[in-house]
């Protein structure tokens, strides 16, 4: 089922025009990832998806209703972890209940034995590495009650190792709990290995300038890197991103 949808969408900021007659759709339960070299405008289409900006044409839909230039309908996690450095990691991963009438603190202590960080439950982010933290933000994001989680190169400040891992875990949670999910990023490989469709942005203003449905099967392996068809992928992409 058809979860969001983009529609001719257009925008600009301080007369320089960032996004030209955009249009993509999301799933339901769907992995997908915009691509585009930096300063595309990747983040300009969450700050609309999420109502911050307003664009100038066009129109934004989720199930079914038109959202644009409304707040509150997806979490959103930014590339730092953005903990709050007073409360404790339980206390953080709640964040996005805070408005509901009951906390789900069952399915967060489920959620962080999951993710191997259930006995820093009463710890603070200071005492977590960097991967660590950036778990606790995606389990934030996943608890929290808007149907779209937005993902904003999350990892992008981490190591190779700790990126490949991160990757490796986050596919894994996601897998078991199918929330939808559009992330952003400029790394072909990781792109590749993470979605189920990819939307290959051109320079500004940018604009869809290809669909790339990616064909391997899940559960994804590290070993998937290194095939034939996952390089020819990845070269198909860089190709396309090397045109503008």
């Amino acid at each position: 089922m058809e979860l969001l949808k983009m529609q001719n969408v257009s925008f600009s900021y301080r007369d320089k025009q960032i996004l030209h007659d955009l249009n993509l759709s999301v799933k339901n339960g769907e992995f997908v990832t915009i691509l585009g070299p930096s300063g595309s405008g990747k983040s300009t289409i969450f700050q609309l998806i999420g109502g911050i900006q307003t664009p100038y044409m066009g129109s934004i839909i989720l199930e079914g209703e038109e959202i644009t230039g409304d707040r509150g309908h997806i979490s959103y996690m930014p590339q730092s972890p953005s903990l709050l450095p007073w409360r404790t990691i339980i206390q953080n991963v709640l964040l996005g209940q805070e408005l509901q009438a009951k906390k789900d603190y069952k399915k967060a202590d489920e959620m962080l034995q999951r993710a191997g960080l259930l006995e820093y439950r009463n710890a603070y982010p200071h005492e977590l590495s960097g991967g660590m933290k950036q778990r606790v933000a995606f389990l934030r994001a996943l608890l929290s009650p808007q149907p779209i989680i937005c993902l904003d190169e999350p990892f992008s400040a981490l190591d190779e190792l700790t990126r490949q891992e991160m990757q490796l875990w986050l596919l894994s949670i996601w897998e078991q709990y199918k929330k939808t999910i559009i992330f952003v990023t400029h790394n072909i490989e990781e792109a590749l290995f993470l979605s189920d469709r990819i939307f290959v942005l051109s320079a500004k203003p940018a604009r869809i300038k290809q669909e790339v449905v990616v064909p391997f099967l899940r559960p994804r392996d590290e070993e998937m890197l290194f095939t034939g068809e996952f390089l020819q992928h990845k070269k198909m992409i860089h190709d396309l991103l090397r045109k503008g």
